[in-house]
This record gives structure tokens, C-alpha cells and sequence, in this order.
């Protein structure tokens, strides 16, 4: 028979226990950093895809991994000061989404793994050494925006063959994105199209860019996937809609926004994809060892409203391609 002390004793041991080992199980959690130059409404589905992934590779948040995002809500000045409160609460390793973000957890650690969820010209912009071996600490995957930037004008082209002088909405303060522009300027003179370039550095600049438009009389607006041109997109198809510009843009986001088109890898999809990863260096991996993983598949999103609007009637044939069609 238990004696009422030995019972309360044994009692207050598995209640102090209980505390112990949760703080232990919490302290073998692996800490991941998620860094994004957008707000949390805009970056939301891009958390949830990664966190889909995790589950999928058998992790648990908030027991075998725990999750610290920060958002820069379209002020890439930020970044920095995020990736270091990321370092102070001691992350294991940084995912990061684009090139500004990427930077900014290159130049606060020399030590943390980093892992792009989305970059631009990786090599160009000094990430990794080569995509077959990345030679240093940041590994992941690169979003081939440069390398798409003339396949997003040939589609344009072949929407509207009357097409003649296209507009280029770039912004050149994020690194990476002047490769892009060049595979434009390329494809244009191969279509023999002429392409007017408008910088965009503000907010601002996009309604004297637009004015710009009219003033040289361009039929349709190129925009890239910036984090400033991204976090206006609204804004760019307003301004495309009111001036009955058809719009070929990065991501399908614009296009959910009232843009006519895009043509992009799937950033969820990115995403969803760099928690294998994260779970390959957690395992021991090397990210110098990890080739940079490129997309195999490309989204082409049409908005049919929009089409209507502007009065124009889309090929079948490009129709028929499209993996997304907006009604």
C-alpha cells in the first residue's frame, strides 16, 4: 500500500516532469526563419505551401520544427533588420523568397544555411558559385524569370500579332532583374518589336511610367515580378485597363488582379518544394552540395474579363495551352 506522502511525492515528480520534457522536446525542434519582402495577406499562401510541405516530408510544427516569419510588407529597407531579429531568436536556417530577401540574410550571416525559395539569376547575382554545386551556404531554388522574359513577350506577341511598340515596367534596384531585361531586349529584336523601358524605383514612378506609355503611343505593357511592381500590381492593372493596354505579366497574381496574362513558374509551388530543402540540410546535407533546383513547369494564366474589356479575342490555340483561364 502507497502511503499518502510516497503518493504526492511520486505525484509532483511526474508533474515537474511533465514541464522538463516538453522544454526538452521543444529544444530538439529544428528553428526555420521565413523572410518574405511582402505583407502577410500577399505571403500567405506562400506559408501555407511550405508548411504543406513539411508535413508531407513528416514534420509537426510546434514539436520536430518550429516556424518564425517576418515580413518586410513591400519596404525592401527592412529585409536586413528582419533577417537579424531571425538570427537573434536563433533560427537553424533562413528560407528566403526573392533576390532582395535572399541578400539581405547573405549579408547579416556568414554561418546560417539559406535557402531561396524563388531567386532571379542566382549565379549573376552572386548566391551561389554554380546551380550544379552551389559552392557556399545558400542553396534552393531559382525562379527563372530571366530566362522566361522573352517566352512572356512571344506569348504576347502571339495574343495580339498587331502588336507594336511594348512597354517594359523593370525596376533596376532589385539585383538580378537587368539580366532579365536583357533576354527581353533580345526576344524583341528577334519579333521586331520595339520595346520601351520604364524604370520603376517608387510607387510613384508607375503613373509617370504609364504617362510615358501613352506619350510614345505603346499596345501593351510588359511588368516584371519585383517586390515593389508585385506589392502594385492592382495599381498596373488599373492603369493598363484605363488606358486599354494588354498586360503580360510575371506571376498570375497580377493577373487575379486584372492584368491580361502571365507566365511564371508557381511560387506555391516553389515553396512547397523548399521544404525538401530545408529537411535535406536539418538531415546533415550540405547546401555546397545541393544543386539548385530549376522549374520544369511554367504556368500560363489568361484573364478572359480583362480580354473582353480591352475588346480582344484570344487565339484558341493559345487558349487551349493555358493553364489557368480567369472568366
Amino acid at each position: 500500500m502507497i502511503g499518502r506522502r510516497t503518493f504526492l511525492a511520486g505525484t509532483g515528480a511526474v508533474l515537474l516532469a511533465a514541464p522538463l520534457a516538453a522544454e526538452a522536446q521543444s529544444a530538439k525542434s529544428y528553428r526555420i526563419g521565413l523572410l518574405f519582402p511582402l505583407s502577410a495577406a500577399d505571403s500567405a499562401p506562400l506559408v501555407e505551401a511550405f508548411r504543406q510541405g513539411l508535413r508531407e516530408l513528416g514534420d509537426v510544427e510546434g514539436q520536430t520544427v518550429a516556424i518564425e516569419v517576418r515580413y518586410a510588407d513591400a519596404h525592401a529597407d527592412r529585409l536586413s533588420d528582419l533577417a537579424a531579429e531571425l538570427l537573434q531568436v536563433k533560427v537553424d536556417i533562413i528560407v528566403a523568397t526573392n533576390n532582395p530577401a535572399i541578400a539581405a540574410a547573405q549579408r547579416v550571416t556568414t554561418t546560417t544555411p539559406i535557402v531561396m525559395a524563388g531567386a532571379t539569376d542566382p549565379v549573376g547575382s552572386g548566391f551561389v558559385t554554380a546551380l550544379s554545386r552551389p559552392g557556399g551556404r545558400i542553396t534552393g531554388l531559382s525562379s527563372q524569370f530571366s530566362e522566361v522574359g522573352g517566352k512572356r513577350l512571344q506569348l504576347l506577341k502571339e495574343a495580339i500579332p498587331s502588336v507594336f511598340r511594348v512597354a517594359l515596367l523593370w525596376d533596376p534596384t532589385e539585383p538580378g532583374r537587368r539580366a532579365e531585361v536583357n533576354v527581353i531586349e533580345a526576344a524583341a529584336r528577334a519579333l521586331e518589336v520595339p520595346l520601351q523601358l520604364l524604370e520603376v524605383r517608387s510607387p510613384q514612378d508607375i503613373d509617370s511610367a504609364f504617362a510615358a506609355m501613352s506619350r510614345e503611343r505603346a499596345g501593351a505593357v510588359l511588368a516584371q515580378g519585383t517586390s515593389l511592381l508585385f506589392g502594385q500590381r492592382a495599381r498596373i492593372a488599373e492603369h493598363a485597363a484605363r488606358r486599354r493596354l494588354p498586360s503580360m505579366c510575371a506571376l498570375k497574381e497580377y493577373v487575379e488582379a486584372g492584368c491580361l496574362m502571365s507566365y511564371a513558374v508557381s511560387l506555391t509551388d516553389s515553396y512547397r518544394r523548399a521544404a525538401s530543402f530545408v529537411h535535406k540540410i536539418r538531415a546533415g546535407a550540405a547546401p555546397a552540395d545541393l544543386p539548385v533546383e530549376q522549374p520544369t513547369k511554367f504556368e500560363l494564366v489568361i484573364n478572359l474579363k480583362t480580354a473582353k474589356a480591352l475588346g480582344l479575342i484570344i487565339p484558341p490555340s493559345l487558349l487551349g495551352r493555358a493553364d489557368e483561364v480567369i472568366q
